[in-house]
């Protein structure tokens, strides 16, 4: 370390952590997994998990370990990346810590199971927590609706939405996606066209989903794109 670091009185001991912003689908609405704290600070309140990164332990891995910790989740199901740093000096009354933010998806995720220093682990509709009463632990409501929206963008330019519908799906299905996390309706034959059209987004498994009622829906399975060209933008509520 420099000698002026080792000096200052400007320097001050900080710790990292990793919290976890957690999304999935179930029952056509968009989940975030939360849990109440069983500690101080913020005794009850909700928050993201996520925890102190160990000795010897890398970022990922610490994100990984939390997860299994808290919320009893295999974090190898899910799609798993950094969403960001932060580090205001006042969002944690303990002291300087710095969280790394991940952002997670995955297709119908399990029940979580509390523990370690979560009271309890549970999926929350992600439109009800902008509610008076809901305002998550430490700086974490700023942390979901940076990832919520990071979310929305990639379902623009990337094929991220397939990671909510899993190994095969309908047109139907992969829609309801975009309809949930966008928050509006879309035109089920102008979406068909944008999908089909979109090279490497998706392509055709040969078979069919055949429902109780209706007509066969034809499977569909993750392309090999990983940017979308043409993308599928928002504007006015519709496709473009």
């Amino acid at each position: 370390m420099d000698d002026w670091l080792k000096d200052s009185d400007d320097v001050e001991a900080s710790w990292v952590t990793v919290d976890l912003a957690i999304f999935t689908l179930r029952d056509d609405r968009l989940m975030v997994l939360l849990v109440d704290r069983g500690v101080e600070p913020f005794l009850g309140r909700p928050a993201l998990p996520g925890g102190y990164v160990q000795k010897g332990e890398t970022l990922r891995e610490g994100a990984l370990r939390e997860l299994r910790e808290e919320a009893g989740i295999d974090g190898g199901r899910l799609h798993l990346e950094q969403l960001g740093a932060y580090g205001d000096p006042g969002r944690d009354p303990r002291g300087r810590v710095v969280t790394v933010a991940y952002l997670a998806l995955g297709p119908g995720l399990p029940v979580p199971v509390g523990g370690t220093d979560a009271e309890h682990a549970y999926w929350a509709p992600v439109e009800e927590l902008g509610r008076a009463g809901t305002e998550l632990a430490f700086d974490h409501s700023e942390i979901l609706a940076e990832a919520l929206e990071e979310i929305r963008r990639k379902l623009e330019y990337s094929p991220v939405a397939t990671v909510f519908c899993g190994a095969e799906f309908t047109l139907s299905e992969l829609r309801t996606v975009y309809e949930v996390v966008w928050g509006q309706p879309l035109d089920p034959s102008n979406f068909r066209r944008k999908v089909l059209r979109t090279t490497g987004f998706v392509e055709a498994t040969g078979a069919q989903k055949v429902p109780p009622t209706g007509r066969p829906a034809a499977l569909y399975r993750r392309g090999g794109a990983e940017v979308l060209s043409p993308p599928l933008l928002r504007a006015g509520g519709q496709l473009v």
